[in-house]
C-alpha cells in the first residue's frame, strides 16, 4: 500500500504541475487523501482493463471548464453539440452565471459544479497560489474520477492550469481520450498583468507546453494559433472556428420594441425624448406602437444605437471607446449632422466599477452611456444585438492569436462592427466589407462619424455592410461543429 500511495503522490504531484515547489504546510492534508485516492485509481484501472477487453464504445463524454459555465458559451456549444449525437454529458465548471436554457434544459447534460477557490489570505503570495493549486487539482482529480466513465475529456484552455495535467492523468488512469480546446493562451493573460519575464508567467508558459502535448486531439480558435502551436510546441491543431448558433440573428420590429419598453423602466437612455411623446403611443426613444393600430415603428429623430460587449479585463482598453465618444461629441457640437447617441456596454468583470468611475465624471449632451448586464447568450443579449445599429469591438488578443466572439455574435445578427486591430483579425473582420478596423480613438471617432453621418439612410456604408452580412451565408455552430469535430470523433470509432 506504502508503494501504491507514493506512485499516487508522484500522480498528483505531476497533475498539479508544481514540481519542486511545495508549501509543506499542505502536505499533510494530501497525504491525508491518498488511500481513497489510490483506491479510486484502482477502480479507474480496472474499469479500463473491462473496458478494453469488452471492446465497447462508451456514449459519454465530460466537458470541463475551470471558469463560470454560464460565460463560457463556446463550452456550451460543445456540450449540445455532444448531446445532439447521443452523448451523455457530465459539463464540470464553476456555478456563478446561468448557463442557457439549451444546457439546463436538456436530459442529456448533467451539470457537476466545482468549487472556485476564494480567502486563501495567509502567508506570501506565492504560497497562496501554490495552495490554491494543490487544492484545486485534489478537488478536480476527485471530481473526474467520480463522473460516468467518459470517451473523451473536453477541456477549455485557458485557464488550464492545474486543470489539463490532472485532466491528462485522469483520462491515463480511466482510458478516456483527451481532447483540449485552445481558446488562447494562459500565459499570455498572465502576463498582462504580471509581465512576460515573471517566474509565475514563465512556470505557465512551461506548464502549457509541456502538458499541451499529451493530448488526443487539439481544437482551436484560428488559423494563426494552428500555425503557431504546430510551429513553437509542436501539437497539431484543427480549428474550429467560433460561429453563432441560431439564437443570435436580426431582431424584428416587434421583438426589439418589447425589449425597449423593459429597458426603458430601467435605464434613463432608453426613455422616449420629451420633444417626441405623443399621446396614447407606447414609446421609448428608439420605437413607438401606435395605440389606435397596434403597429410599431422606428420613433422619428431617433438615436443612433451603438453596442458593446465586454468582460472588462486588461485585454480591452474602453478608454479608446470614452475618448472617441469625446470627439463624437465635439464633432455634434460643432454643427456635424449627426444622431444622438445611445452607446450600451454589456458585460460584468474586474475592471467594471473602474471604468464607470471614468464614465460617471463625462458630461455630454448628445451621448448617453449605459452598462447594463444582459444575461450573455440568454433571450435578451441575442435581441439587444439584432437591434442595435453598429457594434464596437475593443479585444484585444493577449496572444494575438484568438478572436472575439463578441463579433461572432454581432455578425450572427448582421451587427457591423469597429472593431481594434490585432493580429489575427482579418481572419474575421473585414475591412470595408463586413465593418471597419481601427488603430486608436481617433480612428475610431473618424469613422463612428462617416458610418452616422446623416443616420437613419438606407444608403450609405453602414447599410452595405449589413446587406453583406445578410449575403455572406456563414455557416452557423451546429454545422461547423459536424464538419470539424464528428470527423476527429470517427476517427477514434467513438
Amino acid at each position: 500500500m506504502a508503494e501504491t500511495t507514493s506512485t499516487v503522490l508522484v500522480v498528483l504531484l505531476q497533475a498539479a504541475g508544481l514540481g519542486a515547489v511545495l508549501c509543506l504546510a499542505q502536505f499533510g492534508l494530501i497525504y491525508s487523501c491518498l488511500p481513497a485516492v489510490a483506491a479510486a485509481c484502482l477502480m479507474c484501472l480496472r474499469a479500463r482493463r473491462l473496458r478494453a477487453h469488452g471492446g465497447a464504445t462508451n456514449r459519454s463524454a465530460c466537458v470541463l471548464v475551470l471558469g463560470d459555465i454560464g460565460r463560457s458559451p463556446r463550452m456550451q456549444y460543445h456540450a449540445v453539440s455532444l448531446s445532439k449525437h447521443g452523448y451523455a454529458v457530465s459539463f464540470v465548471g464553476f456555478l456563478g452565471t446561468k448557463p442557457h436554457q439549451d444546457v439546463i434544459g436538456n436530459e442529456r447534460i448533467k451539470i457537476i459544479p466545482i468549487s472556485e477557490l476564494r480567502g486563501l489570505t495567509a502567508g506570501p503570495k506565492i504560497l497562496r497560489y501554490v495552495a490554491k493549486v494543490i487544492l484545486q487539482s485534489l478537488q478536480l482529480f476527485y471530481v473526474l474520477l467520480k463522473v460516468d466513465l467518459p470517451s473523451y475529456v473536453l477541456m477549455q484552455n485557458p485557464p488550464g492550469l492545474p486543470g489539463i495535467a490532472v485532466a491528462w492523468s485522469v483520462c491515463a488512469l480511466r482510458g478516456s481520450r483527451f481532447i483540449i480546446d485552445w481558446h488562447n493562451y494562459g500565459y499570455t493573460i498572465m502576463a498582462l498583468s504580471h509581465g512576460e519575464t515573471h517566474p509565475i508567467v514563465r512556470v505557465a508558459k512551461w506548464y502549457e507546453r509541456f502538458f499541451g502535448r499529451f493530448s488526443r486531439h487539439n481544437l482551436c480558435v484560428t488559423n494563426a494559433m494552428k500555425e503557431d502551436l504546430q510551429r513553437h510546441w509542436n501539437i497539431k491543431a484543427t480549428t474550429l472556428y467560433d460561429k453563432p448558433p441560431l439564437i443570435f440573428r436580426e431582431t424584428p420590429l416587434e421583438a426589439s420594441h418589447s425589449l425597449f419598453m423593459k429597458m426603458r423602466d430601467l435605464y434613463p437612455p432608453f426613455q422616449p425624448r420629451g420633444e417626441t411623446q405623443r399621446e396614447g403611443a407606447e414609446q421609448t426613444a428608439f420605437t413607438e406602437r401606435d395605440g389606435d393600430t397596434g403597429t410599431v415603428t422606428l420613433a422619428n429623430g431617433r438615436p443612433a444605437l451603438l453596442l458593446s460587449s465586454t468582460s472588462w479585463t486588461e485585454d480591452e482598453d474602453f478608454s479608446v471607446l470614452l475618448k472617441a465618444l469625446e470627439d463624437y461629441e465635439g464633432f455634434v457640437e460643432g454643427g456635424a449632422a449627426l444622431p444622438s447617441l445611445v452607446c450600451v456596454i454589456t458585460g460584468k468583470g474586474p475592471q467594471k466599477e473602474y471604468y464607470r468611475t471614468l464614465i460617471d465624471r463625462l458630461r455630454f449632451k448628445h451621448v448617453e452611456i449605459c452598462t447594463p448586464w444582459r444575461r450573455a447568450r440568454g433571450e435578451d443579449y441575442p435581441v439587444l444585438l439584432g437591434s442595435a445599429d453598429l457594434g464596437v469591438c475593443l479585444h484585444k488578443s493577449s496572444s494575438g492569436l484568438d478572436l472575439p466572439m463578441k463579433v461572432v455574435d454581432m455578425f450572427g445578427c448582421c451587427l457591423p462592427v469597429c472593431a481594434i486591430h490585432f493580429q489575427c483579425l482579418h481572419e474575421l473582420v473585414k475591412h470595408e466589407e463586413n465593418g471597419l478596423v481601427f488603430e486608436d480613438s481617433q480612428e475610431l471617432a473618424e469613422q463612428l462619424k462617416a458610418l452616422l453621418l446623416d443616420f437613419p439612410v438606407e444608403e450609405g456604408r453602414l447599410a452595405r455592410f449589413r446587406r453583406n452580412l445578410r449575403a455572406s451565408g456563414q455557416p452557423r455552430w451546429d454545422e461547423s461543429w459536424d464538419r470539424t469535430v464528428l470527423p476527429l470523433l470517427a476517427s477514434d470509432g467513438v
